[in-house]
């Protein structure tokens, strides 16, 4: 079957009808009143364009220093090193440090926690580490702490993802 133009197009609702169903369906209230119960409610977000953050939103070094210091002390102070303890000892510091940075709302930040512990037997550690990211947001923050028996060591890294 071929169809005519003029035939394809007899279906299709003008303008004015639409115009008028939209107009029907404010003036019964339906649509005002929100979603019927039980229906689902599809929420639009629409993207931010956001490719850098705001300087309230930045991840500073400075305020992780000092949320790494206080949960170095209050976990370390009074422990004797002990080779089982200290893998749970590191990944209880490494979860409180990201719980309490991420209480200083710095949103679209990727937060990466790394902790090392280690015993102390009159040695040397280097700990280093290499990334690839943007100078103007990312950055990072290093803190040591070291006692008669143990030493530890907690790096964290603040990513932007734009």
């Amino acid at each position: 079957l071929s169809l005519t133009p003029s035939a394809r197009w007899s279906h299709a609702p003008s303008t004015r009808s639409l115009m008028s169903a939209t107009a029907a369906v404010s003036a019964s209230g339906a649509a005002d009143d929100g979603p019927r119960p039980g229906q689902q409610v599809i929420e639009v977000v629409l993207p931010t364009y956001a490719m850098k953050p705001a300087e309230t939103e930045k991840f500073r070094p400075s305020e992780a220093k000092a949320i790494c210091s206080r949960v170095l002390q209050q976990e370390l102070d009074d422990k004797v090193y002990d080779e089982d303890a200290a893998k749970d000892w590191a990944c209880s510091i490494g979860n409180r440090v990201k719980q309490e940075i991420r209480r200083t709302e710095v949103p679209r930040y990727k937060i990466i926690v790394q902790v090392t512990v280690g015993q102390a037997k009159d040695q040397g550690v280097s700990i280093a580490s290499r990334c690839l990211w943007d100078i103007a947001n990312d950055n990072y923050a290093s803190v040591n702490y070291s006692s008669d028996s143990l030493w530890a060591n907690v790096m964290v890294f603040g990513v932007y993802t734009d």
